[in-house]
């Protein structure tokens, strides 16, 4: 998801790893991947860091079931248009996908750039940190052990024993400020593939709001609900999520 990492899904996959092979990607400018100055952060960009990593010798040969959490969803609907033999299905947890005719999330700076903009970028130690999330939202929906690796994977060490956000503040803006023109919601319906759409509780905006009419114009969708968790249900029930990921992949090897 904007402004998160790979390594948040670590304890989601500590659940799987007995059974499948999991790799997790840190899109530009999040995580430990580098944004060299002259580098954008429209969501097209994001589904070329997918490519850019299914195509390297670290990844195993595909195609693969990708699983994808809010822009990452996006960015991997994006790449599986590109490239549809990369993928062999698709497992997506409120995917920022904004249909055309929703004005719920403009596009250009919208409440979500704004709220990313005033993000504290900086904390004394890793563990300020973590007791600074823990008690506000919307961090504090996440389970400990998801919200640590957040913390651990989040941020870069200065000598003097204080950190700093990798996913600087503006860079974060900066990616929300694109989500409602990423052109996913202009692909979604080309998808061959077995798609599933996951959202928690309904929530009148956001991505909640967009799932069923993702779901209906995917020639091979299923629309899942789990209103007991959140718009971080990955992060938030790591167990639940990796039992119902495990079960959508036996179901379509």
């Amino acid at each position: 998801a904007t402004g998160l990492h790979g390594r948040v899904f670590e304890p989601m996959a500590s659940f799987l790893n007995d059974q499948f092979r999991c790799v997790a990607v840190d899109l530009r400018g999040h995580g430990l991947s580098e944004l060299p100055p002259i580098t954008g952060l429209a969501w097209s960009g994001m589904a070329d860091d997918v490519l850019a990593a299914l195509n390297d010798d670290h990844f195993p040969a595909g195609p693969l079931h990708g699983i994808g959490h809010s822009m990452g969803g996006a960015a991997l609907v994006l790449a599986a248009a590109r490239q549809p033999d990369a993928f062999r299905s698709l497992w997506l947890y409120e995917p920022v996908i904004v249909p055309t005719d929703d004005v719920s999330l403009p596009d250009g700076d919208n409440p979500m750039s704004q709220a990313a903009a005033r993000r504290r970028e900086r904390f004394d130690s890793l563990d300020h940190a973590y007791e600074n999330y823990r008690s506000k939202p919307p961090l504090d929906q996440l389970h400990p052990d998801a919200l640590m690796a957040y913390v651990e994977g989040g941020f870069s060490s200065s000598p003097d024993g204080s950190v700093t956000l990798r996913c600087r503040p503006s860079t974060e803006a900066e990616v929300f400020r694109h989500a409602a023109a990423s052109g996913a919601w202009d692909v979604v319906s080309t998808l061959e593939l077995p798609v599933a759409v996951v959202r928690g509780r309904p929530e009148g905006v956001g991505p909640a709001a967009f799932a069923p009419a993702i779901a209906d114009v995917l020639p091979h969708g299923a629309l899942i609900e789990r209103p007991r968790l959140g718009h971080f249900g990955p992060l938030e029930d790591p167990a639940a999520m990796a039992e119902e990921v495990a079960a959508w992949v036996r179901a379509h090897p």
